[in-house]
């Protein structure tokens, strides 16, 4: 569906012209789902803003305690925690007019889930426009309470309303219109004939406003004793082999590293006095292929900088034991398991080891299919999920074992390499796309393809109106471009209904969205 893009209201009226002119007041299903989807992502982008202020909160809490910083902080705290304060109180006003407005729209509880009449065009007009009696004339009190809170946030510092005030997400002035009244009235402009469901979603954008000013405020109280540290102040090493017992010519991988990892720890990892290279992660991976029966051990050892400055080393041993092949065997060489969609390998090694000449192997399963590519060697491939079963006899002895059939996991969607979080604006402006990653997954060159994705644009830039764009493919299209070009710091982008099509043609959608806060 192509949305229109003329601006109508502050928030959500992208979708308003649509809905005036729609004959006898008949608001699509369409449009009303579009509505719900703006909403839940304001949502999760306000969950976002509130997890920052959460561990920006426990910052200060060490920088309390630090008497290095304790003076600085016992003076930024209460700035911060009344900014907390106010906002707290804001939002739960915001949220229980989301409430009314619902049981305007007559809310029924139907098997534990609320149901209210999402196209009702009039609730919204009594609750926030209408005088008593015939209404309760809610908006005025909605932009009273609004603008004390705005003041009230930038009133907390002078310097927080020199600093914060011009790039403040939580914007008042009255949306433009082609209506007189509504270019006269704030809560006309927002409320008047509009759906239920619209006015909701203005309500969560309002509380996205919220949430962001919050951490504006708070991120800008920190920031005057000292950026977010993160410290870790326990390490644990650890070195572990994906296996105790292994069979000659199959591949030994160990893994060591240190837990609780942080960059500044810069560990230095060796095996039998080999430096390892630490992958991203601050771990190491140690492979090799085994040959000759017998037990066998390996030193590893791990050196870490602690907190304290001061250097830690501390040494392991990884045993393991090489068996001698006899009997029937049969096994998966990367996993335990199957994976939908993926050529999965599978050995059968028969008496004395000599591979499966004398085997007779069957592998069935729903929707299971396999071909053998060489001595002991079989590709299983699977349609769908479930388990497959494999037997394999040598004439003495049979073996059968099921297997389970799994869906390979879902990528991470990222942009510019980042999930998320906060982004620089002028970075933000040149990415080209959205990406799909499938990452720490046992098989190598697992591909998943971006079929299409939504991006919302709010805050600073945005202030008449939202901006949407739906995308076809991975890469940005001209729609989305143009809006990336008026992004600010300030801006908050989520990019939601990620749709892709990874192996065996089959086609997603992510669970996961993208929010990014840019500054």
């Amino acid at each position: 569906m192509s949305l229109p893009k003329e601006p109508r209201q502050k928030m959500i009226n992208i979708m308003y012209l649509v809905l005036t002119a729609l004959l006898a007041l008949n608001v699509s299903a369409e449009i009303l789902n579009a509505f719900k989807t703006v909403d839940r992502s304001l949502m999760t982008a306000s969950g976002i803003a509130e997890q920052k202020n959460v561990d920006i909160f426990k910052s200060f809490q060490k920088k309390i305690e630090d008497p290095k910083t304790k003076e600085k902080a016992e003076i930024w705290l209460p700035k911060a925690q009344k900014a907390k304060t106010l906002a707290d109180e804001i939002y739960k006003y915001v949220d229980d007019l989301k409430q009314e407005l619902k049981k305007e729209s007559d809310l029924k509880l139907i098997d534990g889930k609320e149901q209210y009449k999402e196209d009702d065009l009039e609730a919204s007009t009594r609750l926030f426009i209408s005088n008593p009696p015939e209404g309760k004339g809610k908006g005025k009190e909605l932009y009273a309470k609004l603008k004390a809170f705005k003041d009230q946030l930038l009133d907390i510092d002078p310097g927080i309303k020199a600093d914060v005030g011009p790039n403040l997400p939580l914007d008042l002035s009255i949306p433009k219109s082609n209506n007189t009244a509504s270019n006269q009235e704030w809560a006309y402009g927002y409320f008047h004939m509009t759906p239920s469901v619209a006015s909701i979603t203005i309500l969560s954008k309002f509380q996205n406003d919220i949430k962001n000013s919050e951490a504006q405020v708070v991120e800008y109280c920190h920031k005057e004793i000292g950026e977010v540290e993160i410290i870790y102040d326990a390490f644990q090493a650890f070195a572990q082999s994906n296996t105790q017992y292994i069979m000659p010519g199959e591949e030994l991988v160990i893994t060591s590293g240190i837990g609780a990892f942080s960059k500044a720890a810069k560990p230095s990892i060796t095996i039998d006095g080999a430096n390892v290279p630490l992958k991203d992660d601050g771990s190491a991976e140690y492979k090799m292929r085994v040959s000759g029966a017998g037990n066998y051990s390996k030193k590893v050892k791990i050196s870490f900088l602690k907190p304290d400055g001061t250097t830690s080393t501390v040494e392991k041993e990884v045993k393991y034991t090489v068996g001698i092949p006899s009997g029937l065997v049969v096994s998966t060489d990367k996993t335990r398991v199957f994976y939908q969609g993926l050529p999965n390998p599978l050995s059968v090694t028969g008496g004395g080891g000599g591979g499966d000449e004398k085997v007779n192997v069957t592998i069935e399963g729903a929707g299971v299919s396999s071909k053998k590519v060489g001595p002991g060697q079989y590709e299983v491939n699977c349609q769908s999920t479930g388990s497959a079963t494999v037997v394999a006899s040598d004439g003495k002895n049979t073996q059968k074992i099921t297997i389970p059939i799994k869906k390979v996991p879902d990528p991470l969607a990222t942009v510019g390499g980042k999930a998320g979080g906060q982004i620089a604006a002028n970075v933000f402006r040149v990415q080209k796309g959205v990406a799909a990653e499938l990452r720490d997954f046992v098989y190598e060159g697992v591909k998943y393809e971006v079929l299409s994705y939504i991006v919302y644009f709010t805050g600073t830039g945005f202030t008449e109106n939202i901006g949407l764009a739906e995308v076809t493919g991975a890469y940005f299209s001209p729609e989305a471009i143009a809006l990336m070009k008026r992004c600010q710091p300030g801006t908050t982008v989520v990019i939601d209904e990620i749709k892709v099509k990874g192996p065996g043609g089959i086609t997603r959608s992510l669970e996961q969205n993208i929010s990014f806060t840019l500054q």
